[in-house]
């Protein structure tokens, strides 16, 4: 694919932002400071970075409104640097276009419906009553159970497994070894041993959102999992049955839901946080890495559990008051009493 030339003051007039410099600086390629070329168009967001700006050969940077000064490089000003960035990158590496058509070597059941403008890939299983919309595409390998809907223009990339009845939106991407639809974790103590309990709803995920290589949706036990619209999920993610994620909502990699928890809107998760199951969480929540989340959150905010690294012997002694701290607790309320003149210590 031929490499597309783009001036600095077109960007600006596209996604906002302030021309400093010569305008017509032609730029082709989004790079890092530290290994961008001529032609290459980068971006400075944190000041940490600030000898790379000095050393970069980009043709062009983008920049934040408090370093409008801070090179002499043409350079694009923003209010929010990395989000001009982003759309930038967007222009400059558009998906490559559907092929349409069924590959001789998948296998179609003979109730599906497949668009004509959809691609089927090599290897591909498609069950009974599948319905795939216009310019969808399945990657090699991929396997869709009986009576899934996928929308129009969605994009499963190769090997993703999808269970009998599960539906997903449109302009949705599934990335590689995703898998929909697995039976959530439910069994019963029966005299001493489990007994499985039948999962028998369905994952239902909405328009515009993407999930990461290798992260699994379980089918809800007898509600539906829900995936909103614009929600993003990173990969390795765990999310249990009955489990609802709001609109627009991002998860990065490792964190673990367990079923029939409530994620609001416009939550932001951190990698690795664990959140038990049965929990609310409310809308607009931002949940630290690795943060352990064992009762409902009911207010917007800032939520951190975690101790951040430091010397071992440090972090030693900081666990050890907190072992302390009811002990430490209970001598400090029987001061209080003594200086209260409420106490009969001697």
């Amino acid at each position: 694919m031929a490499e597309r030339e783009v001036r600095l003051a077109e960007l600006a007039e596209r996604f906002g932002g302030e021309v400093l410099g010569r305008g017509d600086t032609l730029v082709r390629r989004i790079a890092s400071l530290r290994s961008a070329q001529p032609g290459d168009l980068s971006f400075f967001s944190h000041g940490r970075y600030r000898d790379e700006l000095a050393g970069t050969r980009a043709s062009a940077v983008i920049v934040g409104a408090p370093e409008r000064d801070a090179t002499g490089l043409p350079r694009i000003v923003s209010p929010d640097p990395y989000l001009l960035f982003a759309k930038a990158a967007r222009l400059f590496h558009a998906e490559i276009p559907v092929t349409a058509g069924i590959h001789p070597s998948a296998s179609v059941a003979p109730g599906a419906r497949v668009a004509p403008d959809a691609g089927v890939g090599a290897n591909c299983v498609i069950g009974e009553g599948v319905r795939i919309g216009p310019g969808a595409e399945l990657g090699a390998g991929c396997v869709i159970g009986a009576g899934v809907a996928i929308g129009a223009g969605s994009r499963l990339h190769a090997g993703v497994t999808v269970y009998p009845g599960c539906g997903i939106g449109e302009r949705a991407v599934l990335h590689a070894g995703v898998v929909i639809g697995a039976d959530g974790f439910g069994f019963a103590l029966d005299a001493g041993r489990w007994l499985k309990i039948p999962q028998t709803g369905r994952v239902r995920i909405g328009d515009d959102v993407e999930i990461g290589a290798n992260t699994t949706v379980d089918r809800g036990a007898l509600d539906d999992t829900v995936i909103g619209d614009g929600v993003k999920l990173d990969n390795q993610i765990q999310i249990g049955h009955n489990v609802t994620i709001g609109e627009h909502t991002a998860i990065a990699g490792c964190v673990g839901i367990a079923g029939s928890t409530l994620i609001g809107r416009h939550c932001m998760i951190g990698g690795a946080a664990m959140i038990g199951g049965h929990l609310a969480i409310a809308d607009r929540v931002v949940i630290a890495g690795g943060t352990v989340v064992t009762k409902s959150i009911e207010i917007a905010g800032t939520y951190v559990s975690v101790i951040p690294a430091t010397p071992s012997r440090e972090w030693r002694r900081t666990v050890a008051m907190l072992r302390n701290l009811e002990r430490m607790a209970e001598r400090l309320r029987t001061l209080e009493r003594r200086m209260s003149g409420g106490g009969n210590e001697p």
